[in-house]
């Protein structure tokens, strides 16, 4: 019952293995929507028409309708049986004739045609039947574990509008170069990334952040594939090839994550292997066996009918169907809440996790800065402001984009010059460094500072606001105070976490200074928050609670949380719009940017497992049950097929239940 499930997982990983340019996402999922059009009418029809023969067939026999007489049964219900389980014996030949007899597919074929061989008609076409009405409900849950994966897969655009010589020239996505400017118009969505070239947009981001209220852009604002153009047309100029754009990445992280299996997973897969031959044989066994023990007694078919049973039985399908299925519907589940997990191991990992760690700016708060306040000292106002914008213009982080935008929104720039810069370096965790004209400018943390002996009011230190204290030419000039918001669920979030049993502590770690962590804290009940740390020194932190034996999931979403990202247990980055080395090694990356997100991960994750543990022992422990009455002569056919493919159909239903469930 478990092979369409591995097709499409293998089908899903192939052209995962083939993708280079995120293209064949798009063609995957028409080739799958094709394939379940062409495929309804026979999958569906044929069981429903086998079903109501079957039905009658029996009604016929219990009834002894005259009609209803040797050769008519075997005839009647052969011809079900070959319309049903044709199919599947056809597989199970030609896996024999490749050398594997040991699947399910040979088990289920010689236990329905011994069962005709003994005269259990009615029992052999059921079990072929209720066999492919199992499959029926897999394929169905597996369809609706794919859709909210799938949405994903339809965001990307097949077609673009490139202007090129005052002309609009219509290309696929791929084959527009960096550097070009394409067009968008109102209610499409945008192709690549790039730069806004038109004075403004509203844009709905739903696509890669999960907020669908409108963002307005403005020129020189990037924008990013998948984005949806809401009111006029715009031009933008794209900044990267589509197989590099952040959707993109997306849409391969969730085609990739099929293909990882969990530990519990590749046990099951590991065990069918060697279960199936084991009770192939003991089946074989029971029939030869009990000769030698009893003699004149023993009678050949009551032994095969015993055995027959025994083999329908034994058959795997619950085990091998329900746990993929399972591990498929979590990951669908954290998809359809913006939470992509890179592979069903970490679905497993999470449930171990009793250590959340996470950044503070990004992560808990927007990381949106803006400037509060530019104190001078011994320097005039402008010109420091000047220096500052011209140096940090050079960087990319949050604070250094601020002080530029600040800068050239104000009218200071009207009143100064522009500025030459030389010899820039960005000394990661301390701040920027660089020549402006003649000056030699330092913008950053107080440990910038310190390490270039630079002295400076010691009343900076008591200061709990986020700010960049400035040195010209190796003295100290003054600071520019910046204010940074929390996210509208952060608090949500460690109550959440809270709340979860297995989480013994909630950590953060900033490069932040510590009055300004502390501060946020103690706002939002974190156990326990350091500041003042560089990328190595998070490192330190993480590895001493490892040490102690911790299951360590981080969070965070710039550049510098890379490294830390990797070490964790199970690293987890802002992936709307974090960037690209911290989602590029993370495991499980949030895509509405939501640290509330975090518990939902872990909920996801101990109820998937929660569920696939419930399967394993619905499947073995009815099993194994079922075998020894049916090896003792007390379980019938129809035993079996309930054993078999009654519990199969228990635990796809219960694997569904997880996406069902609202977390």
């Amino acid at each position: 019952m478990s092979h369409n499930h591995e097709e499409i997982e293998k089908h899903t990983t192939d052209n995962t293995n083939d993708c280079t340019d995120g293209a064949c996402a798009i063609d995957y999922t028409k080739e799958v929507a094709e394939k379940e059009t062409v495929t309804f009418n026979k999958e569906y029809i044929i069981p429903a028409v086998g079903l109501v023969f079957l039905l009658l067939g029996i009604a016929f026999d219990f009834y002894d309708i005259s009609f209803f007489k040797a050769p008519i049964p075997l005839i009647w219900f052969g011809v079900i049986y070959l319309f049903i389980g044709g199919p599947i014996v056809l597989k199970a030949l030609k896996l024999i004739a490749k050398g594997d007899f040991y699947n399910e597919f040979v088990l289920m074929s010689v236990a329905t045609i011994g069962a005709f061989l003994i005269g259990s008609y009615a029992e052999g076409v059921a079990v072929m039947l209720f066999y492919v009405v199992g499959e029926l409900f897999q394929e169905a849950a597996v369809n609706k574990a794919k859709r909210s994966i799938e949405a994903l897969l339809k965001v990307q655009v097949e077609e673009v509008t490139v202007l090129q010589n005052g002309q609009q020239i219509i290309m696929h996505p791929k084959e527009v170069a960096i550097g070009s400017i394409i067009q968008i118009k109102a209610g499409q969505k945008i192709a690549l990334d790039g730069d806004l070239l038109s004075e403004n947009a509203v844009l709905n981001t739903a696509a890669l952040t999960g907020e669908s209220a409108p963002d307005n852009k403005k020129k020189g604002e990037t924008v990013l594939a998948g984005m949806l153009n809401l009111n006029k047309v715009i031009e933008v100029k794209t900044t990267s090839k589509f197989a590099d754009t952040k959707l993109s990445k997306i849409l391969k992280l969730v085609q990739n994550a099929v293909g990882r299996k969990a530990k519990t997973q590749l046990l099951i897969s590991r065990l069918a292997k060697v279960y199936t031959p084991i009770v192939f044989w003991l089946a074989v066994a029971l029939v030869i066996i009990p000769y030698f023990f009893l003699g004149s007694d023993y009678v050949f078919q009551t032994w095969l009918q015993r055995a027959l049973i025994f083999l329908v039985i034994s058959c795997p399908c619950a085990l091998v169907i329900s746990i993929p299925l399972g591990y498929f519907g979590g990951i669908g589940t954290g998809s359809r809440n913006g939470i992509l997990f890179k592979g069903a191991n970490f679905l497993d990992i999470m449930t171990k996790v009793d250590t959340v760690v996470m950044d503070k700016t990004g992560t808990l708060t927007k990381g949106v800065f803006e400037v509060q306040k530019v104190v001078a000292v011994n320097f005039d106002k402008d010109i420091l402001l000047n220096l500052v914008a011209t140096l940090e213009s050079n960087s990319t982080h949050p604070i250094a984009e601020a002080i530029a935008k600040f800068y050239h929104q104000s009218d200071i720039k009207q009143k100064t010059p522009k500025l030459k810069t030389t010899n820039i370096e960005e000394i990661s965790g301390h701040g920027m460094k660089g020549q402006v004209d003649e000056y030699q400018v330092l913008a950053g943390n107080l440990k910038l500072l310190e390490k270039f002996n630079v002295t400076f009011d010691d009343a900076l230190r008591t200061n709990t606001d986020t700010i960049v204290v400035i040195a010209i030419n190796n003295t100290y000039a003054g600071y520019i105070t910046i204010a940074d918001t929390l996210k509208e669920d952060a608090q949500k979030t460690i109550t959440d976490l809270h709340k979860i049993s297995k989480i013994k502590e909630i950590v953060m770690l900033s490069g932040d200074k510590q009055l300004v962590v502390d501060k946020v804290a103690t706002q939002l009940g974190i156990d326990k928050a350091l500041g003042g740390l560089l990328p190595e020194d998070k490192i330190n932190e993480v590895e001493k609670l490892k040490a102690k034996g911790r299951t360590i999931a981080f969070i965070g979403d710039g550049i510098n949380d890379a490294p830390v990202i990797t070490l964790a247990d199970v690293g987890m980055a802002m992936g709307g719009l974090g960037s690209d080395a911290a989602i590029e090694t993370a495991d499980i990356i949030i895509q509405t940017d939501q640290p509330s997100k975090i518990a939902t991960a872990i909920n996801i994750g101990n109820e998937t497992t929660k569920i696939i543990w419930q399967n394993i022992f619905l499947a073995l422990g009815v099993k194994i049950l079922v075998l020894i009455l049916g090896a003792f002569g007390m379980a019938t056919m129809w035993e079996a097929v309930i054993a078999d493919v009654g519990v199969a159909l228990l635990a796809i239903l219960n694997a569904v239940r997880i996406q069902r469930m609202k977390f």
